[in-house]
């Protein structure tokens, strides 16, 4: 898949991350600009200057409204955001303590609500694209042992759907569904690269297309 963000800046939440930092290569490689937040610190995925760093938390509210202001004025507004922060946990329904529940809520699914508000509000002169990563618990049916997590992406493609029916167009969102991302290797799911494709080609203009649906990417096994 070919696609081309030439003078497009995308913002990439967890951007040191294993899928983060494949995506960022990805990014650059199709010419955006990437203003790259992560809550920690790393060298940088590539040497370039169309990459630009941040840290931040992006499931508290004050560092996400800072780390998006201090991004406009260095790079200019985003015509891109590809959300990538999550978690995961299993653990039987029962013995599931309040503390891990909302933790798992917190992190992939508030943090979300809160870069897509950030986003929007940065994107409502101009338009722009928003990706998120569900999963196949969120977009089809959970399974055992995994009700926060799959509560937390259902609720993701439900923030998808509400933004994508909101604006009309101008602002566009969709969401990536793998089964499970294989980094390196065989397996059972869907290479980190062909995930990182995807979510490249969803903010280009012809990705426009897609508001407000769940790519599944399940692999071919």
């Amino acid at each position: 898949m070919t696609t081309d963000l030439s003078g497009k800046t995308i913002i990439l939440t967890g951007a040191f991350g294993r899928l983060g930092r494949i995506l960022t290569r990805r990014l650059i490689d199709d010419g955006a600009t990437v203003a790259g937040i992560d809550r920690h610190t790393a060298d940088p995925v590539v040497d370039s200057d169309r990459l630009h760093l941040f840290k931040a938390d992006v499931s508290d509210e004050g560092e996400v409204e800072e780390a998006f202001t201090r991004i406009r004025e260095a790079v200019g507004p985003a015509s891109g955001l590809v959300h990538t922060v999550g978690m995961w946990d299993g653990q039987p329904f029962a013995e599931t303590p309040l503390e891990d529940w909302e933790a798992m809520l917190r992190v992939n699914l508030t943090s979300t609500f809160l870069c897509f508000r950030a986003a929007v509000r940065q994107m409502s002169e101009s338009g722009g694209r928003l990706v998120g990563i569900a999963s196949r618990q969120g977009a089809d049916r959970a399974v055992p042992q995994q009700a926060a997590y799959s509560a937390s992406k259902a609720g993701l493609v439900r923030i998808v759907e509400a933004v994508a029916a909101e604006y009309d167009g101008r602002i566009t969102a969709a969401a990536v569904a793998p089964s499970t991302i294989l980094f390196g290797g065989d397996g059972d799911g869907v290479s980190a690269e062909r995930i990182a494709a995807l979510c490249a080609y969803l903010c280009t203009d012809e990705g426009a297309v897609h508001n407000g649906t769940v790519l599944r990417a399940y692999g071919t096994g």
